[in-house]
């Protein structure tokens, strides 16, 4: 059984590189160990995501598109950085979208994020880390994902420093082993949710 997956990128950048493209890419090697490559990574900055709670905000909106994109995916890595000690504003407009899963159920009262996992992705040079991930992890069940074991791969810098993640010599060895754990976990839940998905109700 083929498990597939999709990242994206809430950097607040619209280019260049960002340490979030770097833990997402600490990801895609700990998940091509169990055989699943990351499809592509959607940078949110680069593109118009309207803000709302609909999954169409009108014309020019971007965001019908990234979501079915999203959704023709087993898993979700979630991408995004630390800012003022909480996850960025472009990852909050993203979960803000989601909120329209919660109407858009199936005759059995199914989100359409029903049976797929997501997983966390989060960089900063500050504190925040477990507090972003309570953000995403809260938000994401609300709208219904499924959250693995060990779910969130980080890394904070020292308070106030000016080192990035992605100008790190190598990845420390917690952040891997960290990765490595979460892939597994991720691909192993996806494939038992991919052959036998949550019933719904009645």
């Amino acid at each position: 059984m083929t498990v597939t997956a999709i990242a994206i990128n809430c950097t607040l950048k619209a280019e260049g590189e960002s340490s979030t493209d770097a833990m997402i890419a600490v990801l895609g090697k700990a998940f091509t160990e169990h055989d699943v490559r990351i499809s592509e990574t959607i940078r949110i900055a680069e593109h118009d995501v309207k803000p709302g709670v609909t999954s169409d905000e009108g014309e020019g909106d971007a965001w019908p598109a990234i979501r079915a994109k999203i959704l023709a995916h087993d898993i979700l890595i979630f991408g995004g950085p630390i800012w003022m000690g909480q996850i960025g504003s472009i990852a909050k407009r993203v979960l803000e979208r989601m909120d329209a899963f919660l109407s858009e159920t199936d005759d059995r009262g199914r989100m359409p994020s029903y049976g797929k996992v997501a997983v966390a992705a989060i960089v900063g040079n500050e504190d925040g880390a477990h507090w972003s991930s309570a953000q995403l992890f809260q938000s994401l069940n609300d709208t219904g994902w499924t959250i693995p074991a060990g779910a969130a791969c980080y890394w904070v810098g020292e308070a106030m420093g000016s080192v990035d993640f992605k100008d790190l010599p190598e990845t420390p060895d917690k952040v891997t082993q960290t990765a490595e754990m979460l892939a597994s976990n991720a691909v192993h839940l996806a494939g038992l949710l991919k052959e036998r998905t949550y019933p719904g109700q009645g």
